[in-house]
């Protein structure tokens, strides 16, 4: 079938939200199945051309620069010259509203709302407008109260997190890597030095942490472990791609969480999916508690003290290997539950 993404940003340009992520890997999915994808974007590519393609995508500029006033204006118009099958929108209300007047007829229309929506009379309305179109797919239930706040009925609201690699999980060989992980950006929201102050009283039990990502904080952690002491036994390894990281996570007994905001948790299923324990710091913004809630290996903490009394808990945790409980967040599923989506608004299997 014939898909078009609207989204302003795509993970090639030098500024992107989390929500790029989650359309790259869901277009690269579908190409990998044979579906023609087009993006409708801002451009991000060289040249005097509006239509560039990479890796069997298609990509279509709406305007020459990302935040242009002008995207929204401009989508109806776009959509209708590549003439898809399926709509699928990510973005602010306004972009969402604007690819929901362009998918006239009998196309199919998908909203994406990653992160909830700054509040205002427009931008409900704009959701509203969105809703009446599709479902409205969410990563989390605190995205999901945010837009049912903004008006959007409950009914039009599916929550699908973001996938995980599964048969990757499963083929990677461990690494070598602390008993507690931790992995992230380390910037203003990181929030490690929750992680720090509960490991500084930590020392009796025989551990080490490594500390996985980079960011403007990460000399200020680093200072901070070496003034509370424990920076032998804590290492910075900096950034790492996905199949690095999955190799450490198989190695580590515990994945620790305590961003203040994180939409969807994905490095923390992928840990958990490794078979680490889970230890989440409670935070309003932050969705990371909702993937512990349910899990027998997972705990919830709401300050540094209860961090170091669920890590001694942890320790008393055998060590699993691969935890097929959460299969059901395979690359796959997320793949098919999107296909199932666009069947049902109706467009077509081929």
């Amino acid at each position: 079938m014939r898909v078009a993404f609207v989204a302003d940003h795509t993970v090639h340009h030098d500024s992107r939200p989390e929500s790029a992520e989650r359309l790259d890997r869901l277009a690269g999915l579908l190409t990998e199945r044979g579906h023609d994808v087009s993006v409708l974007c801002s451009q991000w590519w060289e040249g005097d051309v509006d239509e560039f393609e990479h890796d069997d995508i298609d990509y279509v500029a709406v305007t020459d620069d990302p935040g242009d006033w002008k995207f929204p204006v401009r989508v109806p118009g776009a959509l209708h010259e590549v003439a898809p099958e399926v709509v699928h929108a990510f973005g602010p209300p306004s972009h969402l509203a604007a690819a929901r007047v362009g998918a006239l007829g009998d196309t199919a229309f998908v909203s994406d709302v990653f992160d909830a929506p700054d509040r205002g009379v427009l931008a409900d309305r704009c959701l509203r407008v969105a809703a009446g179109g599709g479902p409205v797919v969410v990563p989390a239930r605190t995205v999901a109260t945010a837009l049912r706040e903004a008006g959007v009925p409950a009914a039009a609201l599916t929550t699908l997190g973001n996938p995980i690699e599964m048969e990757r999980i499963r083929t990677t060989d461990p690494e070598p890597c602390g008993d507690i992980v931790y992995s992230r950006r380390l910037d203003e929201d990181a929030n490690l030095e929750s992680l720090l102050l509960a490991l500084a009283e930590f020392r009796e039990y025989d551990w080490g942490a490594t500390i996985v990502g980079d960011g403007p904080e990460r000399a200020n952690y680093e200072r901070q472990a070496r003034d509370l002491r424990i920076d032998d036994r804590v290492e910075f390894v900096g950034e790492k791609d996905v199949s690095e990281r999955i190799a450490l996570f198989k190695d580590a007994h515990v994945y620790v969480h305590t961003a203040r905001r994180t939409t969807f948790a994905t490095d923390l299923l992928r840990a958990l999916a490794c078979g680490c324990v889970g230890i989440v710091e409670y935070h309003a913004q932050s969705s990371a508690h909702e993937l512990v809630e349910q899990e027998p290996r997972g705990f919830l903490a709401t300050n540094d003290e209860e961090i170091t009394e669920r890590l001694a808990e942890a320790a008393d945790i055998p060590r699993e290997d691969v935890s097929e409980r959460f299969a059901d967040h395979d690359e796959t599923t997320f793949a098919e539950t999107y296909l199932d989506f666009y069947r049902a608004g109706g467009a077509g299997y081929d």
